[in-house]
């Protein structure tokens, strides 16, 4: 896992419904990232929902939030238009930004072991700086959460 306070690990990474999305060229606004499992399930649903409930007070701090999991653009834009989502989605379907920030782990569920993205947030500063890692996370109040967190930041 990643630790706060180090320089977030760049990347690009296409987006669904527009262009590739590359970390450093960010730069000078807060980042969120929150690394999800897979679209459409109950917990990534409600928290995707909370996100894009929440986008314009991120919006409003200049803060920009991008959802990540290893689903295509094509499961993504699915995702978006169903649950009328208005947070971009970014696919890492070769789970190499998730290694990086250390969220790709051995899971177990029912008894068998396998390898998924942990939940997990990550607040970015306008600097790339880390300014704060939210490890598997639990749905309820985490978007206001992460909100809150930026507010008291700035």
């Amino acid at each position: 896992m990643i630790e706060e306070n180090s320089i977030a690990p760049d990347f690009t990474l296409p987006q669904d419904g527009g262009e590739a999305v590359t970390l450093s060229a960010l730069r000078g606004n807060p980042v969120v990232l929150f690394f999800y499992p897979k679209d459409n399930t109950s917990g990534c649903t409600t928290e995707a929902i909370d996100f894009t409930a929440r986008l314009a007070e991120f919006d409003a701090l200049g803060c920009r939030v991008f959802g990540i999991s290893k689903d295509s653009l094509k499961k993504h834009a699915n995702f978006r238009s169903k649950h009328d989502l208005k947070v971009a989605l970014l696919s890492d379907a070769e789970t190499q930004v998730c290694e990086d920030y250390g969220v790709w782990q051995e899971k177990k569920m029912y008894g068998n072991s396998f390898m998924g993205i942990v939940r997990t947030t990550v607040l970015i500063g306008a600097d790339g700086a880390i300014l704060k890692v939210w490890p598997k996370v639990k749905v309820a109040g985490h978007a206001e959460a992460v909100l809150q967190a930026l507010r008291d930041m700035g």
